[in-house]
């Protein structure tokens, strides 16, 4: 798919112009996850301009169509263009390992908001850090939530072959073993899958109380349809990555009893303001999960600048690792590794009568 350019907003009144980059999936099955974040971002861009920031913010929106080789492409562009001073990027964890080491290539801050696949930190590279918790995080008390609340016994995995597939499957089902469940059969599909039919029949025999996928949006959908066809009548659970909408739309009658982790969000007044901010500013989409993580990923990068200027790109991504930011995800900072350290509680999330609710 195409790079896309999205328009560059900004307001008079600063001397010098700096440009910031957004990349993130605007098209395709995950294009609701990205639409709400670049909102986010060209929001916190509008408010920092009108605020009197000491530059001119100018937001360059970038399409990477949840494919790795597209997100190289974006980052490249992004990259060769010198006015850009840093950016913030990815839902998906396969892109996001793709375009990081282009960006310490490059010595450019870059500030991951969605993807959260563990190995994007703990390669530790010194111009990219993390504002969200890490699959890890999310599926720890997700399997012990399975476990002793739900009362599953028996648990099938079915994840995609990605990075984020693959590592779902080893943390999930390390947890839930530790929680006292068993998991009684594994699987790994191509992302792009539509026929889960053999898998399933396979399934059905074994009587999970269960099934975990371990991948995204459009497969999710596809997978759940499917189970309702051949009978499975089990619970289909996952953590956050196919929290959306669009995840009932392919399954239709089917997403119902769908159980999902997502980490809980901070209640402040903070996150009230953006959302009645988001509202008043009538984006033509809603808010995503994704949001408010892109929201405080700019304004991170905004503080930094402000403080340290443009002309060290090296000091700046040193002062995002050292900052302690109060924005509406909380108090953000940053372990050795760029990691954010904030405390993860997760809710369930649970589609009742074709959407999603609060278990």
């Amino acid at each position: 798919m195409s790079i896309v350019d999205a328009p560059r907003f900004h307001c008079c009144g600063a001397e010098e112009t700096i440009r910031i980059g957004f990349i993130g999936p605007l098209s395709g099955g995950n294009a609701q996850q990205g639409l709400g974040a670049r909102n986010g971002f060209l929001l916190a861009i509008e408010q920092a301009n009108a605020a009197g920031f000491p530059f001119k913010i100018e937001g360059v929106v970038m399409d990477d169509a949840s494919d790795p080789q597209t997100g190289v492409a974006a980052a490249l562009k992004l990259l060769n263009d010198s006015a850009v001073v840093a950016a913030i990027g990815h839902w998906n964890s396969s892109v996001a390992l793709a375009t990081i080491p282009v960006f310490q290539r490059y010595s450019t801050p870059f500030i991951v908001w969605g993807a959260i696949s563990p190995k994007i930190t703990e390669q530790n590279l010194s111009f990219v850090t993390r504002v969200t918790p890490t699959l890890v995080n999310e599926n720890a008390p997700f399997a012990a939530w399975l476990a002793k609340d739900l009362g599953a016994k028996k648990i099938a995995i079915v994840s995609d072959t990605t990075d984020y597939g693959q590592a779902n499957t080893q943390w999930f089902g390390k947890f839930f073993t530790e929680a006292g469940g068993e998991i009684i059969s594994t699987d790994a599909v191509p992302a792009g899958t539509t026929d889960f039919r053999a898998i399933l029949t396979r399934l059905a025999g074994l009587a999970p109380d269960a099934l975990y996928f371990g991948g995204v949006i459009a497969e999710a959908g596809i997978l759940r349809k499917q189970m309702a066809e051949l009978g499975l009548n089990v619970p289909l659970v996952g953590i956050s990555g196919f929290y959306d909408p669009e995840f009932i739309a392919i399954a239709g009658e089917a997403a119902d009893g769908t159980m999902v982790s997502y980490p809980k969000s901070a209640s402040n007044p903070k996150i009230d303001k953006l959302m009645a901010d988001y509202e008043a500013r009538n984006f033509a989409e809603p808010t995503s999960p994704y949001t408010k993580y892109a929201f405080d990923a700019a304004n991170i990068l905004f503080e930094v600048i402000k403080a340290h200027g443009i002309q060290d790109k090296e000091m700046l991504a040193k002062a995002i690792r050292e900052i302690k930011y109060e924005g509406v995800l909380g108090t953000t900072s940053f372990d050795a590794q760029g990691q954010t350290q904030l405390p993860v509680e997760i809710e369930i999330k649970e589609v009742k009568n074709g959407a999603w609710a609060t278990r």
